[in-house]
C-alpha cells in the first residue's frame, strides 16, 4: 500500500506558474501508474494528466501545452509543473496511484485505489 501527500499548491496570479508534487511513501511509485486530478467547487473531479511506469503521460485538452507530469523515481515523487495558469484552473488538486501495466494510460477516476488528501491552487486575474 501507497501514501501519498501533495504539496506545492498556492495562489497565483493568471499566467504564472505552480510545481505540484506527490509524494508516496509505503511503495515506490515506480510500481505505479500515477494521475493528477483537479475538482472545483461545485463541479465533479475532473482528470488532468497521467504518466505510466514507462514514463509515457496524456494530459486532459484543458491543460494540453501547458501542465507537464513527470516522475522522480529517485525522490520517489510525481511532479505536475503547471505554467500559463487560468482562473478556471482554480481547484484542489489530487494525485492518485494505482498498480498498472508499463503502458497503461489511466484517465478515469474509478481506475485509481490509491489518493492524496489534496492541495489547493487558486489562480486570481
Amino acid at each position: 500500500q501507497v501514501q501519498l501527500v501533495e504539496s506545492g499548491g498556492g495562489s497565483v496570479q493568471a499566467g504564472g506558474s505552480l510545481r505540484l508534487s506527490c509524494s508516496a511513501s509505503g511503495r515506490t511509485v515506480s510500481t505505479y501508474a500515477m494521475g493528477w486530478f483537479r475538482q472545483a467547487p461545485g463541479k465533479e473531479r475532473e482528470f488532468v494528466a497521467t504518466i505510466n511506469r514507462s514514463g509515457g503521460n496524456y494530459n486532459a485538452d484543458s491543460v494540453k501545452g501547458r501542465f507537464t507530469i513527470s516522475r522522480d523515481n529517485a525522490k520517489n515523487t510525481v511532479n505536475l509543473q503547471m505554467n500559463s495558469l487560468k482562473p478556471e484552473d482554480t481547484a484542489v488538486y489530487y494525485c492518485a496511484a494505482v498498480v498498472a501495466g508499463s503502458s497503461a494510460l489511466l484517465r478515469r477516476e474509478n481506475e485509481y485505489h490509491y489518493w492524496g488528501q489534496g492541495t489547493q491552487v487558486t489562480v486570481f486575474s
